[in-house]
């Protein structure tokens, strides 16, 4: 935990000042690197929908080490084992799905911190220093813990207004397409009446002194998010911009297509013939 990151990142939040970060899904460590390099302030290692396994995610955190990158884990679901877990081994918070109800997040906020206030098992792993600093980190943990509830159920509308009453997480992050899907509109990033929706949750957010987080889906998106007052915006995840701009060049040589979603190539639509039409100049 980067008590120094943490600060900084609250304190980013109380001015109104908003906190950029990156959404990571693959392997390679380089990527957070980079994020770090770049002066992001945060990073969501996610594990929930990706195919990250433990060993990754750790080395995810390690490059987030003596940085001002704050470094979540987010969560397969709210489980206590597994939230446990992500602190011990140096996470500096958790982001968890499908949180709810005001019942769901005092659930989180309890398995996030040590005994009395939570039920958090103290362990010997990276968090504590292997051990060496039990003392130091279980007495300063409670208090700079991160906790991020994913907003992705259409339920929570009548919800949020007693989840932001509650202390011990300054900021919700929404996950549109699960939000579309629970109202109707699976597949969907944003599907009708859905977009209102989540600016007017984000609007309960800011009038109880919380923050509102989304992936920007674009350099537009980005704009117009902050002009409504979200305050944590992912740059992007990583996929989505390698891809974008492997799609930016492809475009470029005439050759770009859209893929299938059996990953074969015979089957995928081409949008451009390269054989018709030669590269952009």
């Amino acid at each position: 935990m980067k008590t120094k990151a943490i600060r900084k990142f609250r304190e980013k939040l109380a001015a109104d000042v908003p906190v950029y970060g990156l959404w990571v899904t693959l392997e390679s460590p380089a990527i957070t690197e980079m994020a770090v390099a770049l002066g992001l302030d945060w990073v969501v290692i996610d594990a929930e929908h990706s195919h990250l396994d433990w060993k990754d995610i750790v080395e995810h955190i390690r490059a987030t080490v003596r940085s001002d990158t704050v470094a979540f884990v987010r969560l397969v679901e709210r489980d206590t084992g597994l939230i446990k877990r992500a602190l011990d081994i140096g996470a500096d918070g958790v982001a968890a799905p499908w949180i709810d109800s005001a019942e769901d997040l005092q659930e989180l906020i309890c398995d996030s911190r040590y005994p009395p206030a939570g039920r958090r098992g103290v362990g010997g792993d990276r968090a504590t220093v292997w051990g060496q600093c039990f003392g130091e980190h279980t007495q300063e943990a409670n208090e700079h813990v991160l906790v991020l509830p994913m907003i992705e159920n259409v339920t929570v509308v009548d919800e949020m207004p007693a989840m932001c009453q509650l202390d011990g997480a300054e900021a919700f992050f929404f996950g549109p397409a699960d939000f579309s899907a629970t109202a109707g509109h699976v597949g969907k990033w944003e599907g009708p009446g859905v977009a209102e929706q989540i600016v007017s949750l984000k609007d309960t957010m800011r009038a109880a002194g919380k923050h509102a987080g989304v992936i920007a889906t674009s350099i537009e998106d980005l704009h117009r998010r902050l002009e409504q007052g979200f305050r944590m915006i992912a740059l992007g995840t990583d996929v989505s911009m390698l891809l974008g701009s492997l799609h930016t060049m492809l475009d470029a040589a005439g050759c770009d297509r859209k893929p299938a979603t059996s990953l074969d190539p015979a089957d995928g639509q081409a949008i451009i013939n390269v054989q018709s039409r030669p590269p952009k100049t």
